[in-house]
């Protein structure tokens, strides 16, 4: 009786033993796969240009990539739709957590468009508030044009919407072909029913593949992206470099990542200037 008891007393022992052990293997894997996420993020932060290279780069550019809220215009496209909406607060929070990168850009996506729930018409309204000579970044307009007379190709790469970017376009005579936006989708009576999830750039790691395909498409040898969020610090590579961009909003993850981070863009026209 009693070595029945001490077996299984000894089976006891045993499965807990390997019940705590994979208890320990699970805690271990989850931070091997956080230290992964660091080494890869720090990895690529290493693959980036030096910033003499990267402004090397910069003034032989045959493709120019920018991103569009708080890059190319001063606002939010998202957070000022849903200013106009009028659940502004609660949807800033979400965009600050996708542009430092704590949640994917889908998810956020998906989360602000559902509080907004803007109608066409609300949309059609605010665009007509936010004319672009009045939302343009101090000196983008310059910059655009100085590029354009060096027969640089210009993209905008954007997380944005296409309803609200497509007016910048035309006031910046860049061709709405060179558009990569988000598309919303609304049903027959105009109601916000999703968005096209298709589009690359709903969701995280869809600026690089962008990027990668107008260089395989167009055989571009130095292609440069512009921006101030996370997804546009991603981009690079397969960009060949990258500028951070802080003039309306400074990040820290993009600023201590890129090797040349301007908060003027006229800093990047003395550079081509100068050249």
């Amino acid at each position: 009786m009693a070595k029945s008891r001490r077996s299984v007393f000894r089976r006891r022992q045993h499965v807990g033993y390997y019940r705590r052990a994979g208890r320990s293997s699970r805690v271990l894997g989850g931070m091997r796969l956080i230290f992964s996420r660091v080494a890869g993020h720090m990895a690529a932060t290493r693959r980036l240009p030096s910033r003499e290279v990267t402004q090397q780069i910069w003034r032989r550019a045959d493709a120019v990539c920018f991103d569009v809220d708080s890059t190319l215009v001063t606002i939010e496209g998202l957070d000022a739709l849903a200013e106009y909406c009028g659940v502004g607060e609660e949807v800033k929070q979400w965009t600050k957590r996708a542009m430092g990168g704590s949640v994917t850009f889908q998810e956020a996506l998906k989360a602000r468009l559902n509080i907004v729930k803007a109608t066409e018409r609300q949309l059609e309204e605010f665009s007509k508030l936010h004319s672009p000579q009045d939302i343009l970044s101090p000196n983008v307009e310059k910059l655009v044009c100085l590029l354009q007379k060096k027969d640089t190709n210009i993209y905008l790469v954007s997380g944005g919407f296409r309803r609200i970017i497509e007016p910048v376009m035309d006031y910046l005579n860049i061709p709405r072909e060179n558009l990569f936006a988000n598309r919303m989708i609304f049903d027959s009576k105009g109601c916000y029913s999703h968005f096209d999830e298709q589009e690359p750039t709903s969701r995280s790691g869809g600026k690089p593949k962008v990027v990668e395909k107008l260089k395989n498409d167009n055989n571009y040898k130095n292609v440069v992206m512009i921006g101030d969020g996370a997804t546009d610090l991603e981009a690079c590579p397969p960009a060949d470099a990258f500028i951070g961009y802080g003039g309306n909003v400074i990040r820290q993850k993009v600023q201590e990542g890129a090797t040349w981070f301007v908060t003027d863009f006229q800093e990047l026209i003395d550079a081509l200037v100068t050249d």
